[in-house]
C-alpha cells in the first residue's frame, strides 16, 4: 500500500507542477500536501496510521495539488458542470473546504482516540468538530495574511471569485465537512483501529 500511496501522490505532484497556471498560486496550494507528506514519513515507524486515513489524508493533497495547478477558480471539470447546477462561479475550492473538514475530522478522532485524551464519545465529537472548525478559520487567517503581504498576485490562492460570502461558506463547509465524517466514518474507522492495536 505504502508504494501505491506514494506513486499516486509523485505522479500527481509532478503533473502538477508542470506548467501550472500560476506557480506562485501553485507553491501555496501544494504546500501543505508536501509538508503532509513529510510529517507522514517522520511518524510511519512509531505511529503508524489506519488504511482509511492515509486513503484520506491521499485524497486531500491530490485535490489540493489538482487545485494548485489549475487554480481553485479555474478546474476544468467544475466550469463543464456550472450551467448543469446552475452555479454562477467555479466551485471546486468549496469541495476542498468540505474536504478540509473531512479528513483532518478523522486524524484528529484517530489521535485523539489511540493516545486516550478524550475518552467520552460525545465531548469527543465536540472537541473533533471544534478543533477542524479552529483549523479552517486559521487557514481563512492565513490567506487574508498573504493576500495583505502579496497584494493582487493572491488573487488566484484566495479564489473569491468575487463572492462575498466566500470566507463565512467557506467555514461552514468545512465546519459540515467534519460532522459528515464523524456520522458517515466513526463504525468503520473503529474497526480499523482494532484492527491497528492487533497489529
Amino acid at each position: 500500500m505504502r508504494t501505491i500511496w506514494l506513486t499516486i501522490f509523485f505522479l500527481v505532484f509532478i503533473w502538477s507542477g508542470i506548467e501550472p497556471k500560476d506557480y506562485f498560486t501553485w507553491s501555496l496550494e501544494v504546500a501543505p500536501a508536501v509538508i503532509g507528506l513529510l510529517i507522514l514519513i517522520a511518524t510511519y515507524k512509531n505511529f503508524p496510521l489506519t488504511p482509511l486515513l492515509y486513503t484520506l489524508i491521499l485524497l486531500h493533497c491530490l485535490i489540493l495539488m489538482v487545485g494548485g495547478h489549475y487554480t481553485y477558480a479555474d478546474v476544468p471539470f467544475f466550469e463543464i458542470i456550472k450551467p448543469v447546477f446552475g452555479f454562477e462561479r467555479n466551485n471546486y475550492d468549496k469541495l476542498g473546504h468540505f474536504v478540509q473538514g473531512f479528513v483532518p475530522a478523522i486524524i484528529a478522532r484517530e489521535i485523539l482516540i489511540r493516545k486516550g485524551i478524550v475518552a467520552l464519545p460525545n465531548w469527543r465529537n465536540l472537541f473533533i468538530v471544534t478543533v477542524c472548525l479552529a483549523f479552517s478559520a486559521l487557514y481563512e487567517l492565513f490567506e487574508w495574511l498573504v493576500a495583505t503581504l502579496t497584494g493582487e498576485s493572491a488573487e488566484a490562492f484566495l479564489g473569491t471569485q468575487g463572492y462575498v460570502w466566500d470566507t463565512q461558506t467557506d467555514m461552514a463547509l468545512a465546519l459540515l465537512g467534519a460532522v459528515s465524517a464523524l456520522i458517515l466514518l466513526a463504525k468503520f474507522h473503529d474497526k480499523q483501529l482494532i484492527d491497528i492495536k492487533a497489529v
